[in-house]
């Protein structure tokens, strides 16, 4: 984006931001600070630190310079946003966001085409805890989303496109419709992250990532991170603290590097992805590419309208059994075998949505298999596909 109207570009944000000078101390980037026990002048500052902001130094368990660094420069890439907290994983993120909103006899309105350990918590520990998760259809549209919400309801969740089946939701309508409710509003924003998609610009109240993935974008950080709005967000910090939960000033940093170079990353990854995609879209054998950027995609009129972009993040199917699929995949050269995304390196994964679906049956025909199209050459990537395709058709 364009700073041209007094606001700094998403470049220039991402190369500035989390880099206060008190935090810093005039280095390039923020040092690794690792502390447990901090040491007071006296018991009256001791006890004056108990009250102080989280960007005071109490007890390592709060954090130090390391985490607020990134912590700032996560909340300046969501314009409207109060603030953001640190947690162990993308899945601790959730988890943490859901149970600051929800007490026993609520109700949360979960998209169907969430992420499965979201999933996994609402039907464990949330039912536990005597609140109730309601599936609702991914692709509600209209009048429609008015009805999705009971006198229960607290929390309605999204996940813009599914991480799984790419359907991409009416954010902003969903939004509209949940304030009028007065119910708080959370998305898994991974796939796309605040530069495709601002998400509290777009009426979001929380706005979580797994910063495992673009984020730090080297695939050796578990991290995650809720960036809200005033209210929801000191309760999604109070729960963190009463939890005990804290992040490595170590995985921090090497978030904050990899936030660095996201912009450009993710650059390379959205063009390598829809040129991968384009050529998978020409092969007999694949009978449909589900990626959200694409013309003709059950998602494309919403992409277009709220994202600034496309991550490297899509599926295919193709027509053959699940044998076919393991010659695939185990044919590939340049694609790894395994969980997560956003990383340099390529992945390719088989995956069966139908099994955790109750809302909205997924019913695609085919056997579908999940792309992750990292920042080697796409020719490289074609090439390795094209010697996987025959071997899933032998």
């Amino acid at each position: 984006m364009s700073g041209t109207d007094g606001k700094k570009g998403d470049g220039t944000r991402l190369v500035e931001a989390g880099r206060r000078k008190a935090w810093t101390q005039g280095l390039v980037s923020p040092a690794v600070w690792r502390a447990s026990t901090v040491l007071f002048d006296n018991v009256a500052a001791l006890r004056a630190a108990v009250h102080q902001a989280d960007d005071v130094l109490y007890y390592g368990r709060r954090g130090g310079p390391t985490q607020w660094a990134l912590a700032d420069a996560l909340t300046e890439l969501e314009p409207g946003a109060a603030g953001t907290t640190l947690h162990a994983s993308g899945a601790g993120a959730v988890t943490t966001a859901l149970l600051a909103m929800v007490e026993p006899g609520d109700e949360v309105l979960m998209t169907d085409s969430t992420y499965e350990p979201t999933r996994a918590f609402c039907d464990t520990m949330l039912s536990k805890l005597g609140v109730t998760t309601r599936y609702y259809d991914p692709l509600v549209r209209g009048a429609e989303i008015d009805a999705l919400f009971s006198d229960k309801t607290r929390v309605l969740f999204m996940e813009s496109p599914g991480s799984l089946t790419f359907e991409v939701q009416d954010v902003p309508a969903l939004c509209a419709a949940a304030k009028r409710r007065g119910v708080v509003t959370m998305i898994d924003n991974t796939w796309a992250t605040p530069l495709l998609f601002p998400a509290i610009a777009h009426g979001v109240d929380i706005s979580i990532l797994a910063c495992t993935k673009y984020v730090a974008g080297h695939s050796d950080v578990m991290l995650g991170s809720c960036t809200a709005v005033a209210g929801p967000f000191e309760k999604i910090r109070k729960t963190l603290q009463v939890m005990g939960q804290a992040v490595s000033p170590d995985d921090a940093f090497l978030a904050s590097r990899g936030l660095r170079t996201m912009g450009v990353r993710l650059k390379q990854h959205g063009e390598a992805g829809l040129e991968v995609a384009r050529w998978l879209q020409r092969q007999p054998i694949v009978s449909k590419v589900i990626h959200p950027a694409l013309p003709g995609d059950a998602g494309y009129e919403l992409w277009s309208r709220d994202f600034r972009g496309a991550a490297g993040l899509f599926a295919f199917a193709i027509d053959g059994d699940d044998a076919a699929r393991v010659r695939l995949i185990d044919a590939l050269h340049h694609f790894g075998i395994g969980f997560s995304w956003g990383g340099f390196e390529s992945l390719a994964l088989p995956i069966d949505p139908a099994r955790v679906r109750t809302a909205r049956p997924w019913a695609l025909p085919g056997k579908l298999i999940r792309l992750q199209i990292g920042l080697e050459d796409p020719a490289d990537l074609i090439a390795d596909l094209a010697r996987g395709l025959v071997a899933a058709a032998q």
